[in-house]
């Protein structure tokens, strides 16, 4: 049991640095300020990369359009080579809901060392950036935006004198598995990527969530935004990285009134999601895979069983390690349960959520190897850098 006690030790060892050291990452209060207008609204170009989004195009791109922003802004929406009829949708609903203009083009397949996504956003910055905008907004095709939301964001980056301001939004939950699965991403995300760390001008954490990043056309231009970043699968944590280390000011924190729209009504749908981009996160690295298992298993997995082999052989220390440590894990995730209006009852679970995601990130490396790398939207991207496989 001595050995089983040391482990139960270093799990419960990991769980207090975390709770205290990692820049508080369980918290969920980084959130936008209170709007303090500025004198003049600069002017804004939207661009919205799209492909194959014509099943969530009718709950994002009104929202979008009804944008209630007393500056000039502009909606370019760059149709990636779609075949569901995305760009046509889009130019229908702009008819029957007004509001802001709205531009649909589409540059065809990305050339060799481009991913989908992020040609589509050079061909977007290109078109805005004839009209010479201040800022530019990223924002992905199954994003919803508050009618205020514009506003919000570009009061921010004038107030705080942030080069990029983006918000994580709030994703969708109500399938069983959106539920088990959804809010503990973000949780791991916060954990990765510290908001508070993200925001402080030195420190060295950078990240951005892609589904809606305003952002400077001048700090664009500097960092070489998106060229810089062309074959980056994790485009968004790649372009803040980019960004802050060109010296930009960056800030990222949870939304309040920006969701997703895209169902993820099964496991499978929720395991392409992680999968598809596990891997790449990990650089490729088989020595960082086998650190991150053992590091899921230590942190996430030893407390419960920890919990249960003490019971079971009559160790106290054993027993207590692992309780505290699962304590521990379950108090510092119902802060973002309560944020997705979640039942709390789901905290405990959080191993198995865990384990879940192991199990992707080990199918994430699986595919890899085999060749089918970040499998998106008919792409498979295999390795940085290589040109997309149609399938």
């Amino acid at each position: 049991m001595s050995a089983v006690v040391w482990i139960a030790a270093g799990s419960l060892t990991a769980w207090l640095w975390l709770l205290l050291g990692q820049g508080f990452f369980w918290r969920t209060d980084v959130r936008l300020p209170p709007r303090v207008e500025p004198a003049d609204w600069p002017s804004v170009g939207v661009v919205v990369p799209a492909r194959d989004e014509a099943g969530v195009l009718p709950d994002s791109l009104p929202s979008l359009l009804a944008q209630d922003y007393p500056g000039r802004a502009e909606i370019f929406l760059v149709d990636d080579d779609s075949s569901d009829g995305t760009g046509a949708l889009a130019l229908e609903l702009a008819e029957r809901h007004g509001g802001l203009p709205l531009t649909v083009d589409s540059p065809g397949a990305p050339p060799p060392g481009w991913t989908g996504k992020l040609w589509a956003v050079r061909h977007g910055i290109g078109l805005a950036r004839a009209r010479d905008p201040e800022f530019l907004l990223l924002t992905d095709a199954d994003i919803a935006h508050a009618p205020d939301s514009l506003r919000e964001l570009v009061a921010a980056a004038r107030t705080g004198g942030f080069d990029l301001v983006s918000q994580m939004a709030r994703l969708r939950v109500e399938s069983v598995w959106e539920r088990l699965v959804v809010p503990a991403f973000v949780y791991f995300f916060a954990q990765l990527y510290p908001f508070r760390r993200i925001g402080t001008k030195g420190a060295r954490t950078a990240a951005a969530a892609g589904g809606c990043v305003l952002l400077r056309t001048d700090a664009a231009e500097r960092a070489r935004i998106p060229d810089a970043i062309r074959h980056a699968v994790i485009d968004d944590v790649a372009l803040a990285r980019v960004v802050k280390g060109d010296g930009g000011h960056i800030w990222l924190g949870l939304a309040e009134r920006v969701d997703s729209v895209r169902p993820y009504p099964r496991l499978h749908d929720l395991w392409r999601m992680v999968s598809r981009s596990a891997y790449a996160q990990l650089r490729h690295s088989p020595l960082l895979l086998v650190g991150t298992v053992l590091g899921l298993v230590l942190v996430y997995l030893v407390p419960p069983g920890a919990l249960f082999v003490g019971l079971a052989a009559g160790s106290a220390p054993t027993m207590a390690a692992g309780g505290i440590a699962w304590l521990v894990m379950t108090g510092t995730y119902l802060p973002m349960l309560r944020y997705y209006r979640q039942p709390l009852w789901l905290a405990p679970l959080l191993p198995v959520t865990a384990f879940l995601y192991l199990l992707m990130t080990v199918d994430s490396a699986v595919q890899h190897y085999r060749g089918r790398g970040a499998a998106w939207k008919g792409r498979t991207y295999a390795r940085p850098g290589t040109a997309f496989e149609e399938r």
